[in-house]
């Protein structure tokens, strides 16, 4: 099918949602790495930012509200759904590992967190998810429309904060990256359905839509802690390789996961046709009844032979092959800050590099 074909399916097939207002949570903005590995040393990532944590947590809650109901309901659902926050301690641990005293980390980490946020309920209602970190994604709540708008909301509300900061370079850092996020999206949309997506676009995706944002974080808790340039670019090339270890992992785990621990569907990539790692590989290197089976799967979205495209990856090595790149990503992240002085924010962020390849969530 093509991909004028496949938009215009997905568009007229999608019943739209009447909007619903619910009785709206109550907002906790908890860190989740506390108990998300046992490889993690809980002291050495939790404690030296528990407070930094706190502050952005209140900043979070003042900036989410709004006059209208509707905004602070979605929004709340969302941010009180917990997740890793992986992009807002990034910019905590790297300006604290260059001995940052100051207070623009927690309005940035605030920042990231919305964009990254408005990215997820726009990516849900793009990709008809269902399910995220284990309840029901805000466009199966309250509708596809309510879910875009208040994305625009959190979006719009991001830049509001990066603003009322006065740095000009912080906010190229951020434009620039909210608009290769997008790119990436629509790149990603491009892919879809297409069993000839080579390794290297599928990672120019990667770089884009999942790795920029760790990338910008990192690169921001640099700057505004007044590293040096050679630091900036270190921590850049941190964040983005760390992003690309993540989001590797994530597609080994849409096939190896557990739906319980991850919070989504299992075999959700396939369901919507996307070309992930352990699939590209599969067609460049399985047998050709695997690759048959691969290119049927991916161009009609067909979860119903999960089960022999999961028995085709393990068997063939795909699983272990994106797992060794993750590690591979990993490692390059590390490497990229080995030079800074010892502490126990550079430790964390090392650890962080473990955290990424080893996770089960």
């Amino acid at each position: 099918m093509s991909n004028q074909l496949l938009y215009s399916h997905r568009q007229t097939s999608r019943a739209r949602k009447p909007c619903r207002i619910i009785a709206a949570p109550t907002i906790y903005c908890r860190f989740a790495l506390s108990d998300a590995n046992k490889h993690v040393n809980q002291n050495t990532i939790v404690q030296t930012i528990a407070a930094d944590m706190d502050a952005v947590n209140t900043v979070i809650r003042q900036k989410l509200h709004s006059d209208v109901i509707l905004i602070n309901q979605i929004a709340e659902y969302i941010i009180s759904a917990g997740g890793k926050r992986i992009r807002p301690v990034l910019i905590l641990l790297v300006a604290n590992a260059h001995a940052y005293r100051g207070t623009a980390h927690h309005e940035l980490a605030a920042v990231v967190e919305f964009i990254h946020t408005a990215t997820l309920l726009h990516d849900d209602v793009v990709d008809e998810s269902s399910m995220r970190r284990g309840r029901q994604t805000a466009n199966a709540l309250f509708g596809n429309a309510a879910s875009v708008l208040v994305g625009d909301f959190l979006h719009s509300r991001s830049f509001q904060l990066m603003v009322s900061l006065n740095n000009m370079r912080v906010m190229q850092i951020l434009s620039d990256a909210t608009n290769v996020i997008a790119e990436g999206e629509v790149l990603q949309l491009l892919n879809m359905h297409d069993p000839d997506v080579s390794q290297e676009s599928y990672l120019n995706v990667i770089r884009s839509k999942t790795a920029k944002l760790f990338e910008a974080s990192a690169q921001l808790g640099a700057l505004i802690a007044g590293a040096s340039e050679d630091d900036i670019d270190a921590a850049a090339e941190y964040g983005r390789s760390l992003g690309t270890a993540f989001q590797l992992i994530d597609d080994v785990l849409d096939y190896a996961g557990d739906a319980a621990e991850i919070g989504k569907n299992i075999g959700d990539d396939l369901r919507e046709g996307k070309p992930t790692m352990p699939l590209i590989w599969l067609m460049e290197n399985g047998t050709p009844e695997q690759r048959d089976l691969v290119r049927s799967c991916i161009e009609q979205g067909d979860e119903q032979h999960f089960d022999a495209i999961l028995a085709a990856i393990t068997s063939s090595g795909a699983l272990d092959y994106t797992r060794k790149q993750a590690e591979i990503a990993g490692q390059r992240a590390a490497n990229a800050i080995s030079g800074w002085p010892d502490s126990a924010y550079k430790q964390s962020l090392l650890q962080l590099c473990t955290f990424a390849v080893d996770r089960n969530h």
